[in-house]
């Protein structure tokens, strides 16, 4: 029932005329759901070609010794990540087999599907200075592959996104965590890219950031019912792990 009623609240709100040809598609962590692929592969980011996702986003954290790698958690085997060498890591394999890609290894792959972009997701790190050192790391690797008009950014951290509102000032860099408005995300001159019951809380955000010229993003949507009523409020992007539903709405 309250999934009911939050999908008609979304749908009142969306008023009569629908806008879902505006809405686009960021396949969370890659396409993974289909066989030989796994959250944060390289596998994944094919897929997600294959898909005709706008972005696929994955996930980046730094270790010890400089290296940015492409994985979700911040452990791995016991192992905090930002506190490992590569070394420690880099044999460790992925549900399909792959071994935790290295982020200029994602790079390269990534450089060679066009018409897509990455939605680069740096995620928070135990210390400030590993959050600076990843940023710095990160956008590094993209300006060696000359890729600066294909990357969006999003974190969690809010330090991590003030560091890339900074560094790459043409990009779009957006914030996760769900709590700052749509008016001072404007100010800070970042977008809105929150989880759908962040706008259940707050059922005026997304037409406020419309306004505003905040593009919105909503995760991790895999209901397409709710799919379709954020379609319907012309949401910039949706991230899913369903990216085939998505596509079934938008064909229809």
């Amino acid at each position: 029932m309250k999934k009911l009623l939050l999908t008609c609240s979304f749908v009142l709100l969306a008023g009569l005329s629908p806008l879902s040809a505006q809405t686009q598609l960021v396949a969370h962590r890659g396409f993974w759901d289909r066989e030989g692929s796994a959250q944060n592969s390289i596998a994944s980011l094919e897929a997600s070609h294959e898909v005709h996702a706008y972005g696929s986003e994955l996930d980046v954290i730094i270790t010890a010794d400089g290296i940015p790698v492409v994985h979700h958690d911040d452990e791995v085997q016991g192992m905090r990540i930002e506190d490992a060498s590569y070394e420690q890591i880099k044999d460790i394999q992925l549900q399909n087999g792959e071994v935790i890609p290295t982020f200029e290894s994602y790079l390269q792959k990534f450089a060679t599907l066009p018409d897509m972009k990455l939605v680069v997701e740096i995620k928070p790190h135990k210390r400030v200075v590993n959050e600076d050192r990843a940023v710095n790391a990160v956008v590094a690797l993209i300006e060696k592959y000359q890729l600066e008009n294909r990357v969006d950014y999003i974190s969690f951290s809010m330090n991590i996104c003030k560091e890339l509102v900074d560094r790459v000032p043409y990009a779009s860099v957006a914030y996760l965590n769900g709590e700052v408005s749509p008016a001072d995300l404007k100010r800070l001159g970042m977008d809105m890219d929150y989880h759908y019951k962040a706008f259940e809380k707050n059922p005026t955000w997304i037409q406020e950031a419309k306004e505003l010229g905040v593009k919105v993003n909503v995760w991790t949507v895999n209901d397409p019912v709710l799919m379709q009523s954020l379609m319907d409020q012309g949401v910039d992007f949706i991230t899913t792990d369903k990216p085939l539903e998505f596509n079934k709405l938008k064909a229809e």
